[in-house]
């Protein structure tokens, strides 16, 4: 009898564990996650600076995947959704040893020297790739907060992260954010399984800086920045031509990417009719420099009305003000 019992128990941990199993796969079958996830294949030769950057350097596990609802800020809302095409320029902050302790949107504690950033609509966790647009570096981060909530910027990022873009001294700094797909499917599945622990964003062993040309015009994607006069590429800029960073530089991969010349710019408006566009050209000729700038939105033509080039963030952030303070709603700063 005492062996039969035995065999029960041991039976009963099997069925349960099955059961388990099939609840997570069912699961994930349901949110169209489980069956179009990629397989990656294995390598034992992939280049160092393509390694996920995983894990947090507290071990602390990563927050539950979370899109969310849209929400409401200072009077503006933003839309959460999953945007695997997501591309912007534009102007980056970070925040540091102020909020280390407290809960980031998706539950998890902020370190301030993990590899991590605030996003205002991209899910949580999923992986970015942010490219300082001044000096060539680019890193890897996960996004795992909400924000930054002034108009002017599109992306939060830690002290960690800010130090190795080197723009900690001056607070902001002109740079392109890239969503990497198979890295955030990989996490989300991830996350959704329970298993985000093991796959949680680190920072990796420098071992190489590789030097590559940045695709395409660094133009935000909605809408997107027409062709204009191309500009010769800058040779990549070497690494320690940049502000040193803390830390010990065995702990992190940084890429330094060519970038071309990027110029700030205020967009007053953006219209389907020139003459509308036009118009509001004149409106605001006395504030400085204006220009139309085209662009095409799927199959749709778009007139922008931008002022600039603007010598600083503090002026764009102070015509930005400016502007939405006389009613012009859907003024942002962009970077071209």
């Amino acid at each position: 009898m005492a062996q039969f019992g035995v065999i029960r128990g041991v039976t009963h941990k099997i069925m349960m564990f099955s059961r388990v199993r099939h609840a997570i796969a069912w699961a994930l079958v349901g949110l169209g996650l489980y069956a179009c996830a990629p397989v990656e294949p294995e390598s034992t030769a992939r280049a160092p600076q393509e390694e996920p950057a995983w894990r947090s350097t507290s071990g602390a596990p990563v927050g539950p995947y979370k899109v969310g609802t849209p929400y409401q800020i200072n009077g503006t809302w933003y839309y959460p959704r999953v945007d695997y095409d997501y591309r912007e320029t534009g102007i980056a902050s970070w925040y540091g040893p102020g909020f280390s302790g407290k809960r980031t949107a998706n539950g998890e504690i902020y370190n301030p020297r993990d590899l991590t950033a605030a996003h205002r609509t991209l899910p949580m966790p999923s992986v970015v790739r942010v490219t300082n647009l001044e000096n060539g570096r680019t890193v890897k981060l996960r996004i795992n907060d909400r924000g930054p909530f002034a108009r002017s910027r599109i992306i939060d990022v830690s002290q960690r992260a800010a130090e190795l873009l080197g723009f900690t001294r001056q607070g902001t700094a002109k740079v392109l954010v890239e969503i990497v797909e198979d890295e955030s499917r990989r996490l989300s599945v991830a996350a959704l399984a329970g298993e985000a622990a093991r796959d949680a964003p680190r920072a990796a062993p420098m071992v190489a800086v590789k030097a590559e040309a940045l695709p395409g015009n660094g133009a935000p994607r909605l809408p997107k920045t027409p062709a204009g006069p191309q500009t010769a590429l800058a040779q990549p800029r070497d690494i320690n031509d940049t502000p040193s960073v803390t830390g010990s530089p065995a702990n992190d991969v940084v890429v330094t990417r060519a970038v071309r010349d990027y110029d700030i710019f205020v967009q007053a408006g953006a219209f389907t009719s020139f003459d509308n566009a036009n118009r509001l050209r004149a409106r605001l000729s006395a504030l400085g420099d204006v220009r139309i700038a085209k662009a095409m939105v799927e199959d749709t033509q778009f007139f922008r009305v931008q002022l600039g080039p603007l010598a600083s963030v503090d002026q764009a952030d102070r015509l930005l003000e400016l502007l939405l303070a006389n009613g012009h709603n859907e003024a942002r700063v962009v970077i071209d």
